[in-house]
């Protein structure tokens, strides 16, 4: 389950990304949606490698049967995605108070 979370939300965001870099170029580069899309696809890759681990010690690669397993694994799953969030959303406010303070230099040396 955590692979088919990160899976999708992975795509959402990239299908958001594409759009929002259709219409408008400037405003796509200004939230950084590439890194969260990114961050995502590299949480799905990083699952699939885990799935090739479980394959290769004669596991299944998804396990769907077991409603507890199941329960944990969409927990995690959810969990990723919002850290991928929160994370995404620090970045953001970093780049914002390092564009503040640049501004700022540049009008005290003017």
């Amino acid at each position: 389950m955590t692979l088919i979370i990160t899976g999708v939300t992975a795509f959402a965001v990239t299908v958001i990304y594409m759009l929002m870099r259709r219409h408008s170029v400037d405003r796509c580069n200004s939230s950084h949606l590439g890194m969260l899309m990114l961050m995502y696809w590299g949480a799905t890759l990083m699952w699939c490698v885990d799935g090739i681990a479980s394959l290769a010690e004669d596991n299944p690669f998804v396990t769907l049967s077991d409603p507890a397993v199941v329960a944990d694994d969409s927990a995690l799953g959810l969990l990723v995605v919002f850290a991928g969030f929160f994370a995404w959303s620090a970045y953001l406010m970093v780049e914002a108070l390092r564009a503040r303070q640049r501004v700022a230099a540049t009008s005290r040396n003017i």
